[in-house]
Formats: C-alpha cells, structure tokens, sequence
C-alpha cells in the first residue's frame, strides 16, 4: 500500500497564479507522499499533459500521481491511480476498466457509504469532509473528529481525511485514527509550499 500520511490535492484557484507543477515539485520536496490532480476548468488535451509532465517529476521519488474523477484522463496519462466521488462513474466499472494494479480511492461523505465501501476492494477512502471548506463547496455536512473515529471504527480500508485541514488542526486529525490527511490551499496558497508541506508532514510524524 502506498504511503497516505501527506496527501496534496493541486488546486489551481487557490495556487496563486502559480506553476501547478512548481508547486508540486517543491511539496514532494517537503514530504508530500501523494499527489491527487484536479483539474475542472482546463480541456481533456491540456489535462492529459499536464499530468503527463507530473508523472514524469514524481516517478524519481516514487510519489503516485492520482487523477480525480476522470478515468480517461488516468489511462491516457498512465497514471497511478484514480479518485472517486459518489456521483463519478461506478467503482466496478472504474475498476474493470483501470485494472486491478492500479489504486483507486473512492470519496465517503457519510457512515452508510463507509459500509457500503467496505463491500467494494477500493485502496483507500476518503473521508470528506472533515471540516467545512472553501475549496470544495458541493460537500456533505462536515465529520469532524468524532466522525472521523467513528469511520475508522468501521472502514475495511485505510482513510485519507480531507476538507479544511491545516497546521493547526493536522495532528488531531491523525490523532482521530485517520491514515493521512489531504491538503490542497494548505500548500496550494502558502508561500513556500516546501516549507508548508515539511510544517505537515511533521504533523504526521508525531502520531
């Protein structure tokens, strides 16, 4: 299984009009153990490439390149993995399609759908959202920490929490039983995503 403790979502809106792909070298600089692409607003061609060019940067530090939501864009890129939400294509049919080496990790917003995932051989969760966020706006009613014990109390899979963790909220996040925390403007808006990515991974380490 792969590593989730620090899990980077790209964000390009809350990147500052910055290079995605500087952006993400410097946070696998820093510790970043994954690397989920997210793209909504740019075409399929300039998706492809872009994670064409990621995958290039990460496979020396055999960090995964995951592509959210679209499955044509993980094949023709040949990407690590693929994440799902409830209302993307079916996760049998993700799978059959993607293969079985491949890592698909599929969104769960509340408690029935952690059991209904447990019926399913994702390699992974995520649980989202933790806390309200202005990343993502279309999101369930927030699990917060105790929703985040309750999930790892009865999830078959490793957990990725994900919505409006930061610096001060990271350590108790992972001290709620979570396996990694997912992160987009908490890197995607700092200064120095480097230092930010390092500042998370510490968070990590102490739990």
């Amino acid at each position: 299984m792969f590593d989730l403790r620090l899990y980077l979502v790209t964000d390009r809106p809350a990147s500052l009009g910055r290079n995605i792909e500087w952006i993400v070298e410097e946070a696998v600089k820093g510790g970043v153990t994954a690397v989920q692409v997210r793209e909504k607003d740019c075409s399929t061609r300039q998706f492809i490439e872009l994670a064409l060019r990621l995958k290039q940067k990460l496979a020396p530090h055999q960090v995964p390149l995951i592509i959210n939501d679209r499955l044509d864009v993980a094949l023709a890129a040949g990407a690590d993995g693929l994440h799902i939400g409830q209302s993307d294509i079916p996760y049998a049919m993700a799978r059959r399609l993607f293969g079985k080496e491949k890592i698909i990790g599929l969104s769960v917003e509340n408690m029935e759908q952690v059991r209904e995932a447990n019926a399913m051989d994702v390699d992974y969760v995520g649980i989202s959202p933790v806390f309200d966020t202005a990343t993502k706006t279309d999101t369930a009613k927030p699990f917060g920490l105790e929703g985040i014990r309750q999930v790892m109390a009865v999830t078959k899979h490793p957990a990725v929490a994900i919505g409006g963790i930061n610096k001060d909220n990271a350590a108790a996040v992972m001290q709620a039983g979570a396996n990694g925390i997912a992160v987009a403007s908490a890197i995607c808006s700092a200064i120095h995503p480097r230092d930010a990515a390092v500042e998370l991974r510490n968070k990590t380490k102490s739990c």
